[in-house]
């Protein structure tokens, strides 16, 4: 049993590896000219929670995760992925990702597309990429404005799965809100994915919003450690009608 734990971590680390030099070669050419890139992050993240649903069998139980997370943004753009590992130390271990390009209409054509609380209007594309599946969604990107956000955007997709009949929407805000209490910095960030039915799934809303304390400023390093919670809610989980999900999970997150 041991010899097999030790192989599977192994198995796991290298996929890990893999997905992680496919996702960030894109963005490593074109970081490479030089001048392009205007900014960029990396942080990685450890997750760790209960209540997590199997959509299929109905069983809860515990789920850790270790996620990378990568932003930039160029002369013409910006760029967006991740990857998760869950259950890295468990046989049931997955590997999840996406890759999500925008181009600003506004940077290529050199017109200004600004509107009262929006900064930009971009073109938006998504890659989902899992064992066994890839989902493409493109569409329409808001860069918005509003006061205080270190960022909130808003993108407008259509769905498609390629296993799946037809065609669905899919809309996706993310956003960031720093503020502080007494003399801590937080930081209130996060998504949600609302997507509409198509073939056999059924319309499903997963928000994953995250309250988190910046720990580096109490030894003069702030925006560098992290700490705080995660809740998942997942409406119609996978798509499966009537499985809903609630999981709160503790969080480090460490930014390079």
């Amino acid at each position: 049993m041991k010899k097999r734990s030790i192989r599977s971590a192994l198995s796991t680390g290298f996929k890990a590896l893999a997905l992680a030099a496919l996702l960030l070669a894109p963005f490593a050419a074109q970081e490479a000219h030089a001048g392009m890139t205007l900014w960029n992050e990396t942080n990685i993240q450890t997750l760790w929670g209960g209540q997590f649903k199997n959509p299929f069998t109905g069983t809860k139980g515990t789920q850790s995760t270790i996620t990378i997370e990568h932003a930039n943004a160029w002369k013409y753009g910006d760029n967006f992925l991740f990857f998760d590992v869950t259950n890295a130390e468990k046989e049931n271990t997955g590997i999840y990702g996406e890759l999500s390009p925008r181009l600003s209409l506004g940077k290529i054509t050199g017109r200004d597309f600004s509107a009262p609380f929006v900064k930009d209007v971009l073109v938006a594309g998504t890659l989902e990429m899992g064992q066994g599946f890839r989902n493409y969604l493109y569409g329409v990107g808001l860069s918005l404005n509003l006061p205080k956000f270190n960022f909130a955007d808003l993108n407008v997709y259509v769905r498609n799965d390629p296993k799946q009949a037809g065609s669905t929407y899919q809309v996706t805000p993310c956003w960031q809100l720093p503020f502080t209490v007494g003399k801590a910095n937080m930081i209130f960030e996060g998504f949600t994915d609302i997507a509409g039915s198509e073939g056999n799934l059924a319309f499903n809303i997963d928000a994953q919003p995250r309250l988190l304390l910046d720990l580096g400023k109490f030894w003069d390093a702030p925006n560098s450690v992290y700490v705080g919670t995660e809740v998942i809610y997942w409406h119609n989980k996978f798509g499966v009608k009537g499985v809903n999900e609630f999981a709160p999970q503790a969080m480090l997150k460490f930014v390079m």
